[in-house]
């Protein structure tokens, strides 16, 4: 959910006015483009100057042309914008119309109506919405009707437990919050511009990250940078994907999707690793002259059955030409592995990175039966074209250097 750090809300129409002045390079050619008079351009500018305390253009006789502060904010609010802009496209397929002159989306440039889509997305309650954002329930019920008309579809449907979204709001929501997401981040921008570092980072953090690399990387961010807020998000990694394409995370960080190609999400690899096998201290394993022999009738703590993780230690096991290994727990979770390990003669698989501290510390050990074939690539996963926030930029400038550090 959209988290506002500012008391000034940025008018996404202001904005809108801003890009086109910006493209066109005066504010007569922008009003023709609009629809709207040169005079409610000039003003708009002049209130989304005022709002942002900056001089975003130089005023010339022959036009208008971005000042730094102006060339600063151009590449993220054309992103909000064009997300808006995309909206009517997406509807007019959602309505299954597949010629026909696409629908304005000026009904979407209004920053509160849509903070109270957002809202009422995540709590389905229009009176706890009202109650949150300051405003009246007629006002959030105001607002929904006019984004209803709009989309022409029904937004949310009533429940006994509340509203609950539509396929058409489903829609509306990632591009929506993604360019409420980007209006905030303009605040870092401009900060950034002055020398300052703020804002928040978002971080999808998969298990493979949590146990070493990101918690190394956190500290040694904050010790330069204390005045930065980190979020992380331990959800599954379809969960964070989805938020991710909503603008709701900035990266996700973890083991990369072998089998997967989404035109809408880049990755990038830092390193790989294999996966092996656990058991506590003094196992009757580590003193037999054949453990591998041993495998087949163990008792085994797994990742779960759809995990990728399992689906290449069932590889690994098929080219040992050994049986699949049964679990007798499924989880992912470290702490949980480590105490059954612990308290019992069980063996566990995961990969090096996860298990790596009670490894290092001679809290587990490691049976020297290696799992062919079970590199994963560990790295990080970005939505394609996002533009990072300067204290993302920051974070991931220090994840690099623990990688070059070793420090995985």
């Amino acid at each position: 959910m959209l988290k506002r750090k500012h008391d000034k809300i940025i008018n996404i129409m202001q904005l809108r006015f801003f890009c086109q002045v910006a493209l066109r390079g005066s504010v007569s050619r922008a009003a023709d483009d609009l629809f709207r008079t040169q005079s409610a351009i000039t003003r708009a500018i002049r209130d989304l100057e005022a709002a942002l305390n900056v001089t975003l253009f130089e005023r010339h006789y022959s036009g208008m042309v971005p000042t730094e502060y102006g060339k600063c904010i151009l590449p993220r609010a054309r992103r909000a914008i064009d997300d808006l802009q995309a909206i009517p496209a997406l509807l007019q397929k959602h309505h299954t119309r597949t010629s026909g002159p696409l629908a304005d989306a000026g009904w979407l440039f209004n920053t509160r109506r849509l903070a109270i889509f957002i809202q009422l997305y995540h709590v389905n309650h229009t009176q706890t919405v009202a109650q949150q954002l300051g405003i009246t329930q007629p006002a959030v019920s105001a607002a929904l009707k006019v984004l209803e008309k709009g989309a022409d579809s029904a937004l949310f449907r009533r429940t006994p437990e509340g509203v609950r979204p539509t396929p058409a709001a489903e829609l509306l929501y990632p591009p929506v919050s993604r360019a409420l997401n980007e209006l905030e981040n303009i605040w870092s921008d401009l900060a950034a511009r002055r020398g300052v570092l703020e804002g928040t980072v978002r971080i999808g953090a998969l298990p493979l990250s949590r146990t070493r690399l990101l918690p190394s990387a956190i500290a040694a961010f904050l010790a330069q940078h204390p005045g930065i807020t980190l979020m992380t998000n331990e959800s599954p990694y379809e969960s964070l994907v989805a938020d991710m394409r909503a603008g709701n995370i900035d990266f996700i960080i973890g083991a990369l999707r072998q089998d997967e190609d989404l035109p809408d999400l880049c990755s990038e690899a830092l390193f790989e690793e294999d996966m092996l096998i656990l058991l506590r201290n003094n196992h009757p394993l580590l003193r037999h002259p054949d453990p591998r022999s041993q495998l087949a009738t163990a008792q085994w703590v797994l990742p779960r059955a759809n995990a990728p993780a399992r689906h290449l230690l069932d590889k690994a096991f098929v080219t040992l030409g050994l049986p699949l290994p049964q679990p007798t727990v499924e989880t992912g979770d470290a702490a949980m592995v480590r105490g059954l390990l612990q308290d019992s003669d069980m063996l566990a698989a995961v990969s090096a990175s996860q298990m790596r501290f009670e490894t290092d510390n001679g809290l587990l050990s490691v049976l020297p039966v290696p799992l062919p074939d079970t590199t994963r690539r560990i790295g990080l996963t970005f939505r394609a074209g996002s533009l990072p926030s300067p204290a993302t930029q920051a974070l991931l400038r220090f994840i690099y250097q623990q990688v070059q550090d070793g420090t995985v």
